[in-house]
């Protein structure tokens, strides 16, 4: 795919990522970044469209709980280039299993607090007074 933008300065890329500029040279510095960072005239970094895409899937690994040095190791396996799949997929699938106990985790703490809001609107409706009491749900 063809670069459709002439480049994109560090402060543009950090407000489409949500980055900050010291975020974008840490990730820079450590290797997270799958191509070198162009500069342009006086040293300014230049960033490409496929930075910026890069950089966005790099936020959402880094939101889903994947450290720093497995964004590394993915992003190494794929400047290696072809012949890194089984890597790769492995790599991903082992993330995917812990963003999976992750959202199984956080979905049993939502059910003990929609349980705990349900039984404090249910106590209050009846005309409950002073402390409020709330045994968490039964496990099924």
């Amino acid at each position: 795919m063809p670069e459709t933008n002439p480049g994109l300065s560090i402060g543009q890329v950090a407000e489409r990522t949500g980055l900050s500029v010291h975020a974008l040279r840490f990730y820079e510095r450590e290797g997270v970044l799958v191509a070198p960072v162009r500069r342009g005239p006086g040293g300014r970094r230049v960033y490409s469209d496929r930075d910026v895409e890069w950089l966005h899937l790099c936020v959402n690994l880094r939101a889903s709980g994947m450290p720093l040095p497995a964004i590394r190791q993915y992003a190494d396996l794929v400047r290696r280039g072809a012949g890194n799949e089984e890597h790769l997929l492995t790599l991903l699938r082992q993330h995917q299993g812990e963003v999976t106990a992750q959202i199984e985790q956080l979905t049993e703490s939502l059910d003990i607090v929609t349980h705990k809001i349900s039984s404090y609107t249910e106590q209050l409706a009846e005309g409950a007074t002073g402390p409020i009491m709330c045994t968490a749900p039964q496990s099924s």
